[in-house]
């Protein structure tokens, strides 16, 4: 709250009869030359003075700013709100609910432990694609999902009674990022501040990296670690310099045959090479006009991908309309256009502005696109997939050793593109013939599978075993989602068929898709191909990939194949997705139900038929894709106001499930000294009110040696807790079954299963280990033990301990890019109770 004004900037805005009190940017010279980005900074420095932490010469620092210039003048930023997921956010609560005991120890008032912004978490991390394939999946799924997380969903129950201005989107609603720009975001804020109507800026920070999709409304907002987002509910502000701003200029249209997705991998591509990180880019020029809410939407979703702090979208009608489908009130729209014009915000795309740097996309000039197989900034052109997979599975599997194993594949066998034969044909008679998944020439070393119903086929490196409609990034643009329905069903009415190795989920973001697909009839063709929901929630994005078909897995297994997933997803990082997929490929919907159709990544869209229709012709993916027309004809048919209205009405309800849930209502929560989900953090233990000096590092051992690109899912995942690891070990010793394990990201609220798990990434490589594997480094969470004799291998979380025992600190060392990807907490708070005390790189990202 402004106790200073310094420039005159308090004001008054009068939208049909509502008055509201605004701060005037106009009030500080050189506003008008600044980017919408930093226009936003500016009224938040204005409404916040107070002539300590937020002070006039901040503010005339901010109107002056000079683009050419390196960051150097340290701001004071107060998000409206915070967004938190379930898993970054129970770590928040019980660290909010262990400050209330601390503050009680110290003699203090525990209730002062209470949020001053609004804090809204959505529970969308936690449902795993444990069924799928069938009708009930999504039923099943969720009964799963309660039964594994009961503990974890009261303790929320608890915190949303137990804390002001915190609310709780119960689970099976949607994504945080997409429910944020459908319903929560309200791109102008109107909020009661001292008894009078203030309206501001809608910002926020959110305990997931992909905060930035709501960029694409208008928002400025970006992820950030728990510890900071707890700062942000308690009201403290973020510190930040003021940033370069990357002007991306927009011009020309997307053209047919290509979708969002392709868009927004080009631009990570483009904006990754550039390097953005610690930088704000904001998209301007006569192209964004163009541009959906959806897509920019998408764009923003991706902006921890490239790397910047936020991608911007400004403000103009296509906000409005879309603010407007979504279901917001004529009166918040209206309050939206008048004060963005008011401010300067509004887009005006005659007006060339100043930036930073800048740099220049035609949309035209896009094509078809997929990413992997483990970053994604690695775009391939679709044209040239093939041939790239060819080169990428030498990484990932043997050099085929001789021609008879490819011969092998192709005696009696059909390749992946034809669906082969059924079990019996017209004539009565039974064929012994295979499908084949198709492997590469240059890796090839095909598996004999069978079903349990007795269908066998080839299964080889590089074969499609998961695909995936998936992730916010996606699942909130009915272009691409609407695309990926008319394909399929174009698909189904030719006759083909998903490859009996691949395991299909859907997992839309918000319950608005499945309206949609019912109302347009899509659902039945997706169903039909096995895309059937797992779940209104991140899913496979995150790695809640349940386990693929039983026999596939077997056979991956025994065998050592190399196998993808191709999902719609932003992230597909090593060891994410799937603990048997080694290769993961991002794609947009419609492409993953194309591949689904192919079943191998060794596939070549435009030679490569994906089977046969009723009449024994060649289907190739050009005969099904649906054009730009039909798409926007379903959309127009289908999609509706009211189905936003009618989904979000009851949007913090829940169901009788979430209903029924015990519900504590004390201060302070009772801690399960038995809970193997929920337990009180350690970090304040013998906390006294005179701070610890900091002191050198002295006689450190090096715990580990690490590569470039070490991301947070590398520092502590947020997948499967893999039998007999640390983690495993601690929990089987608490009486839970391994099928009970659930992930590490559930356990988040308990830090033995935590600190156990960081580092324990299955495909992490510790360099460090290679001297006791004849040089060969060996995947996983191990490290070398000095404090036995010969320094053998050992898991990193045992070998921490036995450090500490003795004093001795330790180290890491990193290449480039250390820390990206998610925005995760416990990389940090894990890495500093394994004993860590100095982790040393050629570069960090921002979010660690």
């Amino acid at each position: 709250m402004s106790t200073v004004d310094s420039f005159g900037a308090k004001s008054t805005l009068t939208v049909g009869e509502t008055d509201y009190e605004i701060f005037r940017i106009d009030s500080v010279a050189g506003y008008e030359k600044l980017p919408f980005s930093l226009k936003v900074l500016m009224e938040n420095l204005l409404r916040t003075e107070d002539g300590a932490n937020v002070t006039k010469e901040q503010i005339q620092a901010l109107g002056s700013w000079n683009p050419d210039a390196e960051p150097d003048t340290e701001i004071q930023f107060t998000p409206a709100r915070v967004v938190m997921q379930d898993f970054t956010g129970v770590p928040c609560i019980v660290d909010l609910a262990t400050m209330r005991e601390a503050v009680t120890d110290l003699g203090g008032d525990p209730a002062k432990i209470n949020p001053l912004s609004p804090a809204e978490m959505v529970i969308d991390h936690s449902v795993i694609a444990d069924l799928f394939g069938t009708p009930n999946a999504l039923e099943r799924n969720v009964e799963i999902e309660y039964e594994r997380n009961g503990e974890r969903y009261q303790f929320l129950r608890w915190g949303q009674t137990a804390f002001d201005d915190f609310k709780v989107v119960p689970p099976g609603t949607g994504i945080v990022h997409q429910v944020n720009i459908e319903h929560l975001a309200k791109v102008v804020y109107d909020r009661e501040v001292g008894g009078v109507l203030r309206a501001y800026p809608d910002t926020c920070v959110g305990t997931d990296s992909h905060t930035t999709m709501v960029n694409g409304l208008g928002v400025l907002g970006w992820g950030v670690g728990g510890i900071e987002a707890e700062a942000a509910m308690l009201g403290q502000p973020v510190s930040m310099l003021i940033p370069r701003v990357v002007g991306f200029k927009l011009t020309g249209s997307i053209p047919a045959g290509v979708t969002a997705t392709d868009v927004v991998l080009t631009i990570t591509d483009m904006l990754r090479k550039h390097g953005v990180v610690g930088k704000f880019v904001e998209f301007y020029g006569e192209g964004v006009a163009s541009v959906p809410l959806a897509n920019r939407a998408t764009i923003g979703n991706m902006s921890p991908e490239f790397g910047s702090t936020a991608a911007m979208f400004p403000i103009d009608d296509v906000t409005l309309d879309y603010l407007r489908l979504t279901g917001r009130d004529e009166q918040t729209v209206a309050l939206v256009e008048a004060y963005a014009k008011q401010q300067g915000m509004w887009h005006d795309p005659a007006r060339e502005l100043v930036f930073s740097e800048y740099m220049e996309l035609d949309l035209g000039t896009v094509v078809p696109s997929i990413a992997g197989p483990k970053r994604p900034q690695d775009r391939i052109l679709l044209s040239e997939a093939k041939a790239q997979f060819e080169k990428d599975i030498l990484n990932y599997a043997a050099p085929t050793s001789s021609d008879s194993i490819v011969d092998l594949e192709s005696q009696g066998s059909f390749p992946a593109s034809d669906p082969g034969g059924e079990p019996g044909d017209e004539d009565g008679h039974v064929h012994d013939v295979l499908i084949s998944s198709g492997g590469p020439v240059a890796a090839s070393k095909p598996v004999k599978v069978t079903t349990p119903e007795g269908q066998s086929y080839l299964l080889d490196n590089g074969a499609v075993t998961l695909a995936a409609i998936t992730s916010c990034t996606n699942t909130s643009n009915p272009s691409v989602m609407l695309a990926a329905g008319l394909l399929a069903k174009k698909a189904v009415d030719k006759g083909l068929k998903r490859k009996p190795w691949v395991k299909t989920t859907l997992g839309p973001g918000s319950k608005v898709v499945t309206d949609y697909y019912e109302s347009s009839g899509l659902d039945k063709a997706l169903e039909g191909l096995g895309f059937y929901t797992v779940g209104y929630g991140c899913t496979i994005c995150i790695g809640n990939s349940g386990p693929l078909i039983d026999e596939v897995s077997a056979a991956i297994n025994d065998n050592d194949l190399a196998v993808t997933a191709v999902l719609s997803g932003n992230r597909n990082f090593e060891g994410r997705i799937s603990p048997d997929v080694k290769m993961n490929y991002l794609a947009s919907p419609p492409l993953v139900v194309a591949y689904a159709l192919a079943g191998s990544m060794n596939f070549d869209f435009e030679t490569d038929p994906l089977g046969k229709d009723q009449d024994g012709n060649d289907v190739f993916l050009k005969d099904i894709w649906p054009s730009t027309d039909e798409v926007q004809e379903v959309i127009d048919s289908s999609i509706s106001r009211e189905q936003f209205i009618k989904q979000y009405a009851t949007v913090f309800d829940g169901d009788e499930r979430w209903r029924s849930l015990p519900t504590p209502d004390a201060a302070q929560f009772e801690w399960d000294p038995n809970s193997t989900y929920v337990r009180k953090a350690p970090y304040f233990d013998g906390m006294t009110m005179e701070l610890t000096p900091v002191s050198d590092i002295r006689g450190a051992r090096v715990m580990a040696t690490l590569g470039d690109s070490v991301t947070t899912d590398h520092i502590s995942p947020a997948g499967n807790i893999k039998a007999g690891t640390p983690a495993a070990q601690y929990l089987a010793e608490h009486g839970v079954a391994q099928k009970d394990f659930n992930s590490y990201g559930s356990r988040r609220g308990n830090h033995e299963v935590m600190i156990r798990g960081t580092f324990a990434n299955i495909r992490l490589k510790n360099e460090l280990v290679a001297a006791v594997n004849d040089g060969q480094v060996v995947e996983g969470g191990y490290t070398r033990d000095f404090t036995q004799e010969g320094g053998p291998q050992s898991y990193i979380y045992d070998a921490s301990m036995n450090y500490q025992e003795r004093g001795i600190p330790l180290v890491v060392f990193g290449g480039k890019e250390y820390g990206s990807g998610s925005s995760r907490d416990w990389a940090a708070k894990g890495t500093n109770l394994l004993g860590v005390k100095a982790v040393i790189t050629e570069s960090f990202e921002r979010i660690h």
